[in-house]
């Protein structure tokens, strides 16, 4: 069964509530009228019974009333909503002056001795007829239901145009939902111009857009990069084919193309294997397979298997610091080799690169920092963008970097619960990874 809509339970929320209001005050009023009543009842009955007690002072038994009764129905005459009945002490009526087929639920009573001092003598029956004050507690209990009923209508059909018009904005988020595609992602919603209420919706609505448009533009600049990096490799591979089959060469000719083709292809599956890896991290299929490693021996593995390199390029290596981690060792290898070969490219001869472990606040630090030019800031969040290079002269052919690198050691820092940031200052630029120290 199919809910009812926001507005129609707000309207009927809106109607029970102002029924309820209306019902309770109507019942207070009722109440605190007939209390009134009783009250105005009780007084004029004890007024009417002080009189008759005057009336009737000295009659002592049924013999003495006779004389006294003239004066009796001249007073009940002037009070019609009155009346009498005097029984004697062995239970006799003396006199009634109610008619029989009057109903005696009709009046309110007041029972007395008819002389104060002696209880167990004649008593005094007063009698008050509130038929009229039972008309006008019916009346205002009717018009208290009448009351309750249009308030409730009057709330409701008030209350179905307050909440239209207050759902005024979500019916714009709908359609501006409802217009959003690939092509108009640009669409937000005016925050200013939103309830206090909105406000924090409609601006996560528009983070939403922003995230989808800033996901969109990276899938396009992301397929253009493919192409953009497959070309060059294809084309070399499509060249080198028709120019070794234009003609017939020699063995060595034909050995030295397939070699050439060898490497491209190598190049091209390293670019595939990377992207796959990417897309198992994105998922959350990235799993390492941990075990404890002494990243002093890890770091320093490496640090010798660079060593040849550092020194043709003129560049020192120093570790400092020693830590344990429970990591994948080939997933921390790989990431920690795309840092030294980054550090590498970017250091200048003569320069340095170190890398410090240390432990502090339960967490485990490792720093990858290089001396040289400082990178700009605006480019330090784009760093570990896929494909992204800091010199925006990409030139094709490029050689085997194809910009992956930064991204895959985001990915497997991640997967061991990690961070890893990029700070550049001061004429060092230092790639910082963090772990939970009990990782």
């Amino acid at each position: 069964m199919r809910p009812l809509p926001l507005g129609a339970r707000l309207s009927l929320l809106f109607a029970a509530c102002s029924a309820a209001v209306s019902l309770l005050a109507g019942i207070f009023f009722n109440q605190a009228s007939e209390a009134h009543f009783v009250e105005l009842d009780q007084q004029q009955l004890e007024g009417e019974l002080a009189v008759l007690r005057g009336l009737l002072d000295g009659v002592t038994d049924a013999a003495d009333l006779p004389g006294r009764l003239p004066v009796v129905r001249e007073e009940l005459a002037q009070h019609p909503e009155l009346a009498l009945r005097i029984v004697g002490s062995n239970g006799r009526i003396w006199f009634d002056s109610l008619p029989e087929r009057q109903d005696p639920a009709a009046y309110r009573s007041l029972e007395a001795p008819l002389e104060p001092q002696d209880a167990d003598g004649a008593r005094l029956i007063v009698r008050l007829n509130i038929a009229h004050h039972r008309h006008f507690l019916d009346d205002m209990q009717r018009m208290i239901w009448l009351g309750v009923g249009l308030s409730a209508l009057a709330t409701a059909l008030l209350g179905a145009w307050v909440v239209r018009r207050s759902l005024r904005p979500l019916r714009r988020m709908g359609e501006v939902a409802a217009g959003i595609s690939a092509s108009s992602l640009t669409t937000r919603l005016e925050q200013e111009r939103q309830p206090a209420e909105l406000a924090e919706l409609a601006q996560a609505f528009n983070a939403m857009l922003a995230r989808l448009e800033d996901a969109f533009a990276r899938l396009s600049a992301f397929s253009g990069d493919i192409a953009h990096e497959l070309r060059t490799p294809l084309s070399n591979l499509l060249t080198q084919t028709q120019v070794i089959l234009s003609r017939p060469r020699t063995l060595e000719d034909y050995r030295e193309a397939l070699h050439s083709n060898l490497e491209e292809l190598q190049r091209l599956a390293q670019m595939v294997a990377d992207m796959l890896l990417l897309a198992k991290a994105d998922h959350g299929l990235l799993l390492p397979n941990r075990e404890p490693l002494e990243l002093a021996a890890e770091i320093d593995a490496l640090l010798d298997y660079f060593a040849p390199l550092a020194e043709d390029a003129g560049v020192r290596l120093e570790r400092r610091g020693d830590a344990q981690l429970a990591a994948d060792r080939g997933m921390l290898r790989r990431a920690l080799s795309n840092l030294l070969d980054n550090a590498l490219r970017f250091t200048p001869a003569g320069g340095e690169i170190r890398l410090e472990l240390t432990n502090t606040a339960g967490r485990l630090r490792l720093e990858v920092g290089n001396s040289g030019p400082a990178i700009p800031a605006e480019q330090l969040p784009k760093l570990f963008d896929r494909f992204y290079r800091a010199d925006p002269a990409r030139r094709e052919g490029s050689g085997e970097h194809a910009g992956l690198g930064l991204a895959l050691t985001r990915s497997i820092v991640r997967a061991h619960g990690g961070e890893i940031r990029c700070e550049s200052r001061e004429g060092w630029t230092r790639f910082i990874l963090e772990f939970p120290a009990a990782s």
